[in-house]
């Protein structure tokens, strides 16, 4: 009997155990998956026409232009990626962006290579994207374009906070000359970030960015002891500079810029402000300057607004979608305790921007700006109307 028994319980677990083999996820572990590479091409056109007018008409000329064209290549590989971006303005030829990244897990990534980097909501966007058609005046005078560097991120529920060390902007001219390179100056710079709320239709954010840099190249490609901070009138029809202050003489430079970024429903409210110091030597007074914009943003046609993690800003709008910006902004580069008049900006725009599909925005510009308090320039006035149609794969 016992034996009979035995032989039965054998002859089940002989049945069972290869079937249990074969669908036990334990006993076969599953292969790693194999990281994919991909290569996609990109670019962008801008074409753009308008009617300029203003008192200083010999200064200002109506047109179309094609302020910005790029073709360029993203490639991934797994947690890598990285892309090379080179443009043509204005009859000339510049590498924009240049970098690698590598992304440790979704909160945590790291870039190097030729970038913009991160200093308060103007960094959610690129130069075609922002909702005011050109960048607030004061983001163009105390921000910086690409530098060669390395930046952290660090993009959590609700905190981002990103860290960057770079080289002064021109070390990109001269990239391919060791003699040169070696002489740029260099920056610190970071942005921290509390987004308690980043849901579609109701966001709140509040940050600070901060910076540290020595000196730039200052006119002979040797000397490195000044800074210069300028703008254009916000029209890329023609090119006039607006303000613009040399500081000679440089030590360093320490900027703040503290940001705000309110959103409900269809409506949305993004401010900035900028605070520059720049410490000479040779017992000159320091010099400072400062700058902020408000933009009211509100979608005529489409839903709410949605948010940018990795950005830390509103991300664009959908297809399909009106939304109308009015903006804001005042700069002041003269300080005359430190003897410098590179003059001060009103500047007041409103922006229709119609996200016709993923890849083409059509937008319709008004501005009025006015310029004063210019040393070596009389005050002037400009008025414009313009309108850009924008292709971005």
């Amino acid at each position: 009997m016992k034996k009979s028994i035995l032989f039965t319980a054998v002859a089940l677990a002989a049945s069972v155990l290869p079937a249990y083999a074969q669908n036990d996820s334990i006993s076969e572990a599953p292969k790693p998956e194999k990281a994919k590479f991909s290569v996609k091409p990109t670019g962008r056109i801008l074409l753009d026409g308008g009617a300029l007018i203003s008192p200083q008409s010999d200064m200002f000329k109506s047109g179309f232009a094609i302020p910005d064209a790029r073709l360029g290549v993203k490639m991934t590989y797994g947690k890598w990626d990285a892309k090379v971006d080179v443009g043509f303005a204005y009859g000339k030829v510049g590498l924009k962006d240049l970098y690698i990244g590598y992304t440790f897990s979704p909160e945590h990534n790291l870039k190097i290579g030729s970038f913009i980097h991160q200093f308060g909501l103007q960094s959610a966007t690129s130069s075609s994207m922002k909702p005011t058609m050109e960048e607030p005046m004061s983001n163009g005078i105390f921000n910086d374009s690409r530098q060669l560097g390395i930046q952290y991120e660090y993009s959590g529920k609700k905190f981002l906070a990103t860290a960057s060390a770079h080289l002064e902007p021109s070390a990109t001219t001269y990239l391919l000359t060791p003699d040169q390179f070696t002489k740029e100056g260099f920056g610190l710079r970071t942005r921290l970030v509390y987004r308690p709320f980043h849901e579609p239709g109701k966001m709140v954010q509040v940050g600070i960015s901060g910076a540290f840099a020595t000196p730039q190249r200052h006119g002979n490609p040797d000397t490195h002891d000044g800074f210069v901070f300028a703008s254009n009138f916000p029209t890329r029809i023609t090119q006039v500079s607006a303000v613009s202050a040399d500081v000679s003489n440089a030590r360093n430079l320490f900027k703040l810029s503290p940001e705000l970024l309110l959103s409900y429903d269809r409506f949305a409210l993004e401010s900035q402000y900028y605070w520059v110091n720049v410490n000479r030597k040779d017992h000159l007074p320091a010099y400072n300057g400062s700058g902020a914009y408000v933009t009211l943003r509100g979608l005529i046609l489409g839903n709410t607004y949605s948010y940018d993690m990795m950005g830390g800003g509103i991300a664009t709008p959908a297809p399909k979608t009106l939304e109308l910006v009015l903006d804001y902004n005042y700069s002041t580069l003269t300080d005359a305790a430190a003897g410098i008049y590179g003059g001060r900006v009103n500047d007041f725009s409103a922006t229709l921007n119609y996200q016709i599909n993923k890849y083409m925005i059509a937008r319709l510009h008004y501005s009025y700006t006015y310029r004063w308090d210019r040393a070596d320039a009389a005050p002037a006035k400009l008025s414009g109307i313009m309108a850009r149609l924008q292709v971005i794969f």
